[in-house]
């Protein structure tokens, strides 16, 4: 008797791909949602820069501890039940963050509860997207990044507009209320990916327990991993910088409203990010033909030609120069989106992928969880200009790094995996 997952149609990985693209899309809106309505909670709780920018950054600290955890769990358990059970954890989390009076439970709610929430889904998120896209691999991982920015940009105005028409609590409800509900689609529709025979008797070779370690091991010993660890931890710094502090930037220098800075600090970076994430992720497949190296190519690439629009977005006294540098930083930033999971995948066994991607994220996100605060307290001393100037510098950091990796690690730990 076969079971239900063995009698899915070969394109059911494509019905896969829309059930966690539409989970990720809630994931980032959710994320957004406290960016957008943070002068309004500023405003309600009486806190200061500093003070959200702690709760920001705790978000992220929490999120990277618990997120190699999630990892572990993600290459043991069913990743069908962990994407699905985090959805409806950090959905619940995120109503419950309207009834928030303070500091301190926002600390709770939003940091602790919907950081943990949201910890467990990356991992199994992609790994389980991996397993049903071979031959398509980056051109999946590069449409489910799409979520990423159309999330961002729906909730960069739809928080904004009912923060200012009904308060920053009822954001909070209407989001939180849609990822319940999408949570309770995913019990039903989506599934693992069945087991073959020939992954079992490979499986059955290896050591059967998978410890919260391995992951760090793999990357860490793994330079090509570990450069792009540093590099990703690069990226989200600045990501993380950039979606915190962006709409209160345009909110506060150019006098618009709220729903206002919140889409246009969000949209102009997405829509490009849209368009050169789909370009990048076709691009990264066809010239992974003749040399998958070059797909960390492309990665370096997009932070280096990023970086000056970086600068220009937080310097610029004309608006319609910030959009440029907005739509810049998101065309250049989809070469790194496009690729990094894929290069990763590239680097470590496949057993392993869902502990690597933990590793990965705890890195990424511990690094990129102080951006927030260092800005915060950047913008108290001087200006938020200045703190989007220090975004630009890491970049270029970073990037170079990446390119150094590329040519310097990437095919003796290719060669390590493909041809063992």
């Amino acid at each position: 008797m076969k079971s239900d997952t063995q009698n899915k149609p070969p394109t059911y990985k494509w019905a896969v791909l829309g059930f966690l693209w539409v989970a990720f899309l809630l994931n980032q809106a959710d994320r957004q949602v406290f960016n957008v309505v943070l002068p309004l909670i500023r405003e309600d709780l009486h806190l200061s820069d500093v003070s959200v920018g702690w709760i920001a950054t705790i978000f992220n600290l929490f999120y990277a501890v618990l997120v190699p955890i999630g990892g572990m769990a993600g290459d043991i358990f069913s990743k069908k039940w962990i994407v699905t059970a985090s959805l409806l954890f950090w959905s619940v989390a995120t109503m419950l963050t309207g009834f928030a009076s303070g500091f301190l439970v926002l600390v709770i709610l939003r940091s602790i509860a919907t950081g943990g929430g949201e910890a467990f889904f990356g991992p199994s998120n992609y790994s389980l997207l991996a397993q049903y896209h071979d031959k398509t691999r980056a051109f999946a991982m590069s449409v489910h990044q799409t979520a990423y920015y159309i999330g961002v940009i729906v909730s960069g105005y739809v928080a904004g507009y009912i923060g200012q028409k009904w308060g920053w609590q009822s954001a909070f409800y209407v989001f939180g209320a849609i990822g319940v509900i999408w949570a309770v689609v995913m019990m039903f529709g989506l599934k693992d990916k069945p087991v073959s025979k020939e992954e079992k008797a490979i499986d059955g070779d290896r050591p059967g327990k998978t410890h919260i370690w391995d992951g760090f091991r793999v990357v860490f010993t793994t330079p090509t991993a570990l450069v792009l660890t540093l590099g990703f931890g690069g990226l989200i710094f600045v990501l993380t910088g950039y979606l915190t502090w962006m709409p209160t930037y345009l909110y506060e220098k150019f006098n618009q409203s709220l729903a206002a800075a919140g889409f246009n600090s969000m949209f102009y970076t997405h829509l490009f990010a849209f368009i050169g994430v789909l370009i990048a992720g076709g691009l990264s497949d066809r010239v992974a033909r003749r040399s998958p190296g070059l797909r960390m190519v492309m990665q370096g690439a997009g932070l280096l030609l990023g970086a000056p629009f970086v600068f220009i977005m937080g310097n610029s006294e004309i608006i319609w120069v910030v959009y440029i540098g907005l739509a810049g930083f998101g065309f250049m930033r989809a070469l790194f989106d496009a690729n990094t999971y894929t290069v990763l995948y590239d680097v470590t066994p496949e057993r392993l992928h869902s502990s690597a991607s933990g590793a990965m994220i705890m890195v990424g996100f511990g690094f990129g969880s102080l951006a927030p605060v260092v800005l915060g307290a950047i913008k108290e001393a001087m200006s938020l200009s200045a703190g989007i100037s220090v975004l630009a510098v890491i970049w270029v950091v970073c990037g170079l790094m990446m390119a150094g990796g590329a040519r310097l690690f990437y095919w003796k730990d290719y060669d390590k995996i493909h041809k063992a």
